[in-house]
């Protein structure tokens, strides 16, 4: 083949690559033995060559970047991140899991337990179980600050399995009973500081919870139906558990989320009409049903790309000879579907929200050092 002089190639809008180099940038190649162009080509002077800006430019990110809500409800959340860069996603995704904060079990003050279940594990399993108050709502606690309404909330586990029953009763997360008042819990003099002091109460607040307004109408609850233990015949539990605010980062108990997660949007494209016996074999040969069977008319049946977000990649529609010039897999580089599972604390869409804001508040901080 003759090659074609550069004089004589078509003359390209400006600031636009040709269109193999534009799907190199945008799409990762998913092929039959291994992915290829997974980078993301950042730099300002790639394209210079061609007189093409590589540069970014934020009027063409404000008109690229989209963001749709796919699936919502109370527990979870799937939506599209349109136009924006793997590492700002893995960002979100890193501050969701480590950096929004939540109210967990703290301190365990037991008075009694005679389960199975050893007072390190029983604190451990309190601790894990997700307490539906808004954070936004408390202060943080530090070593020397003094237990209050607005860094604590206490609650009361009493339970316990009759003897003349004679069966086993299981305890639940819902049997955690809010004490708005703070502990009932008294601290005996020869335990004081001072011996001569009068007994006093561990911490109480200096006001009612359930009197603040955030809370008279909404009292604070815990996720129901987890099991914290199972007792058998004359076994008893009675302890006091004081939840404070804190990130994921310093222990998992405070993550806000089970999971959050991405992945980048499947691109499957038929590069050749598949008809008849062929089109029945690649909808079989997928094993989550994103192809389907178009009828054409006059007997002809025809393959289509019926649910492309379905695709996992698993290439079995390519894993045999001569496939890979027929279907081609693809990633979209900057479409990442998002996923987040909320534990319960908060809604899915608000945790988001505070990804967000954490993120700017990280922007703001570099900018003011720099500066």
């Amino acid at each position: 083949m003759p090659k074609v002089p550069l004089w004589d190639l078509p003359e390209l809008p400006q600031n636009h690559l040709p269109p193999h180099l534009q799907l190199q940038k945008t799409r990762v190649f998913c092929n039959n033995d291994a992915p290829t162009h997974t980078e993301n080509i950042t730099y300002s002077g790639a394209y210079a060559a061609l007189g093409v800006d590589n540069s970014l430019r934020l009027d063409e990110f404000r008109k690229n970047f989209k963001v749709k809500v796919i699936k919502l409800n109370e527990e979870d959340m799937e939506f599209d991140l349109i136009g924006i860069d793997a590492s700002i996603a893995n960002a979100f995704r890193r501050i969701l899991i480590s950096e929004v904060p939540t109210m967990a079990i703290e301190k365990v003050l037991v008075a009694n337990s005679s389960s199975v279940v050893q007072d390190e594990v029983l604190a451990h399993r309190l601790g894990l179980i997700p307490i539906k108050v808004d954070p936004r709502l408390f202060d943080y606690m530090s070593e020397n600050d003094v237990p209050n309404e607005k860094n604590t909330v206490v609650f009361k586990l009493h339970f316990k399995c009759e003897r003349k029953s004679g069966e086993r009763r299981t305890v639940y997360s819902h049997d955690l009973e809010w004490l708005p008042f703070g502990s009932e819990y008294v601290l005996s003099p020869e335990k004081s500081a001072d011996p001569t002091s009068k007994p006093k109460t561990y911490t109480s607040f200096t006001s009612s919870q359930d009197s603040l307004p955030e809370f008279s109408n909404n009292p604070i609850t815990v996720s129901p139906g987890i099991i914290i233990s199972k007792l058998g015949p004359g076994q008893e539990i009675e302890l006091e558990a004081h939840a404070v605010k804190g990130v994921g980062k310093t222990h998992a108990k405070w993550s806000p989320v089970a999971t959050a997660w991405y992945r980048t949007l499947p691109e499957i494209v038929l590069l050749q009409d598949i008809e008849d016996d062929e089109a029945l074999k690649l909808v079989k040969k997928c094993p989550v049903n994103v192809f389907d069977i178009e009828d054409m008319g006059a007997g002809v049946k025809r393959a289509t790309v019926a649910r492309p977000r379905a695709c996992t990649l698993c290439r079995e529609c390519i894993r045999e000879p001569g496939w890979e010039e027929k279907v081609a897999l693809r990633r979209v580089k900057d479409h990442f579907i998002f996923t987040i599972e909320s534990t319960g604390a908060l809604p899915p869409e608000v945790l988001f929200t505070e990804a967000v804001k954490i993120l700017e508040d990280k922007c703001e901080r570099v900018i003011t050092e720099l500066s």
